[in-house]
C-alpha cells in the first residue's frame, strides 16, 4: 500500500497536485477575461442588427464592473469563511452559463440582464483565486505564482476579443457568446472536485496561541486588519493609481493611433492590443524579481512596484510628450512591460498584511477600490479632456497618475516590514 507522502516544506499538497490546481485557477482566470471582453469584437454586429448607439454598446461592459463593485464584498465573505472551491466553482459555472444564455437574447435589455449576471459570477473570482494561490504555494514564491496568474488577464482579453470577431464573421454574433462559454464550464465543474485548505478561524494571538490561547477577532478587529496597517493602505491606491491609466490605455489607445496617424481600425486595434499584450512578459518577471529580492529585502514588494511604476511614467512620458512615430510606439512596449510589473508583487502585499482568514476580503478592498477610481474613471477623464483639447492631450496626463502610484507604493515600502510583523502567524491545514 502506499503511503502517504508530506507536501515539501511551504506546500499544502504535493507539488504537482498544486500546480495541477494553479492551471484549473489559471484557466478560470483566462475564460473570465475571454467571456468578459468577447463584446468588445462583437459591436458592430450587435449594433447592425439592433441599431444601438456607442453608449448602449458600451454597456454591455459596464454593466459587468458595476456588478463586480456591488457583490464583490459579499462574494469575498463567501470565500474565505464558507468555503473557495466550491465559490470558485459556482461562480465560474454562473459566469460560463450568463456567457452561454447571451447567445439567446434578441434584445437590448436581454442581453443586458445576462451580460449582469456574468458579472455576479465574476465578482469574487480573483478574490478567491488570490486567496488560495497565497494559501497554496510558499510564502516566497508567492509573487512569482501572482504573476504568472495575472498574465492569464492580457492573454483571456485578447483571447476573447480575437475568437469573437472571428466566429461573428463565420458564423454570427450569438455562436461567439456560446462558444467562449463552453470551456469555463468545463474548468468549472473540475474545480468542484479540488482540494483546498479549511476556513481559517478569525482568531487573534495566533502566533502565541499555546501561551495566550485563541481570541475570536470581533468586528473592530477585522476592521483594524486594513484600516492600521498603513503600507496595505498605501498598496490598494497604488493599484488604482496604476489600473487608472491601464485602462484609460485599453479604452483609448486604438483610437489614439486611428486619429493621430490616420490608421484604420483593423490596424489601429492590433497595434494597440501589442501593447498591452506584454503583460505576458512584465508580470511573470516581475514576481520573479521581487521573489529573488525580497531575499535579502524585505520590503522589496512595495519597493519594486515603485521602480517599475516610475519607469512606466518615464516612458510613457517620452511617449506622449516627446516622440512620435516609431521611437513613440517602442516607448510604449516598453511601457507595456514594466506597466504589468508590479502586479504580482502588489497582490502578494494584499495578501501578506492581513489574518489568513481575511485574504479574500483583502483582496476584495482592492478591487472596489480600483473599480470605482481608477478602471471607471480614467476612461472618463481622458475622454472629457480629449473632448475639450483633443486625445493628444487627454493621454499626455497619464503619466502623472503613474509618478502617483509610485510615490504611493514606495511610502508604503517604508512601513511594511512593521506592518507584516503584525499579522497573525496561523498555520493552513489541508482539508
Amino acid at each position: 500500500m502506499k503511503k502517504n507522502v508530506a507536501p515539501p516544506p511551504g506546500y499544502l499538497f504535493s507539488r504537482s497536485y498544486t500546480n495541477y490546481v494553479f492551471i484549473l485557477l489559471f484557466l478560470l482566470y483566462l475564460f473570465d477575461y475571454a467571456d468578459r471582453m468577447v463584446v468588445s469584437s462583437l459591436g458592430p454586429f450587435i449594433q447592425k442588427e439592433w441599431h444601438l448607439n456607442d453608449k448602449q454598446l458600451s454597456m454591455f461592459l459596464s454593466v459587468i464592473y458595476w456588478s463586480i463593485v456591488a457583490l464583490t464584498f459579499p462574494a469575498s465573505i463567501l470565500v474565505d469563511r464558507w468555503s473557495r472551491r466550491k465559490t470558485i466553482g459556482i461562480m465560474a459555472a454562473l459566469w460560463s452559463v450568463a456567457s452561454l444564455a447571451c447567445a439567446f437574447t434578441n434584445n437590448f435589455r436581454q442581453l443586458f440582464i445576462a451580460r449582469l449576471f456574468i458579472g455576479v459570477g465574476e465578482s469574487g473570482y480573483a478574490p478567491g483565486g488570490t486567496a488560495m494561490i497565497a494559501g497554496m504555494y510558499p510564502e516566497r514564491k508567492r509573487s512569482l505564482m501572482m504573476g504568472i496568474w495575472n498574465a492569464a488577464i492580457p492573454l483571456g482579453s485578447a483571447l476573447g476579443v480575437a475568437l469573437g470577431g472571428i466566429i461573428a464573421t463565420h458564423w454570427g454574433w450569438r455562436h461567439a457568446f456560446g462558444l467562449v462559454a463552453l470551456p469555463g464550464f468545463v474548468v468549472a465543474v473540475l474545480f468542484f472536485f479540488v482540494r483546498d485548505y479549511k476556513t481559517v478561524s478569525l482568531v487573534k494571538n495566533g502566533n502565541n496561541s499555546e501561551k495566550k490561547g485563541k481570541i475570536r477577532m470581533g468586528l473592530k478587529d477585522i476592521v483594524a486588519e486594513f484600516v492600521e496597517r498603513p503600507s496595505l493602505l498605501f498598496t490598494y491606491l497604488g493599484i488604482t493609481g496604476v489600473v487608472f491609466v491601464t485602462n484609460s490605455i485599453l479604452f483609448w489607445l486604438a483610437t489614439y493611433f486611428n486619429r493621430m496617424y490616420g490608421l484604420p481600425m483593423d490596424k489601429a486595434g492590433p497595434r494597440a492590443s501589442l501593447v498591452m499584450l506584454l503583460a505576458l512578459i512584465g508580470a511573470p518577471i516581475g514576481g520573479f524579481i521581487t521573489d529573488r529580492w525580497k531575499r535579502t529585502r524585505p520590503n522589496a514588494r512595495l519597493l519594486f512596484p515603485a521602480i517599475s511604476t516610475f519607469l512606466s511614467a518615464i516612458f510613457l512620458f517620452l511617449a506622449f510628450v516627446v516622440f512620435s512615430g516609431s521611437m513613440q510606439y517602442v516607448m510604449l512596449l516598453l511601457m507595456g512591460v514594466c506597466i504589468s510589473a508590479f502586479i504580482p508583487a502588489a497582490a502578494a502585499v494584499t495578501q501578506d498584511l492581513v489574518h489568513p482568514g481575511l485574504r479574500a476580503t483583502s483582496y476584495a478592498i482592492a478591487v472596489v477600490i480600483q473599480n470605482l477610481l481608477g478602471s471607471s474613471l480614467g476612461p472618463l477623464v481622458v475622454g472629457a479632456i480629449s473632448d475639450k483639447h483633443g486625445i493628444q492631450q487627454g493621454m499626455s496626463i497619464l503619466p502623472l497618475f503613474l509618478v502617483l502610484a509610485a510615490v504611493l507604493f514606495f511610502t508604503g515600502s517604508f512601513k511594511y516590514q512593521k506592518d507584516v510583523s503584525t499579522v497573525e502567524e496561523i498555520p493552513l491545514e489541508a482539508r
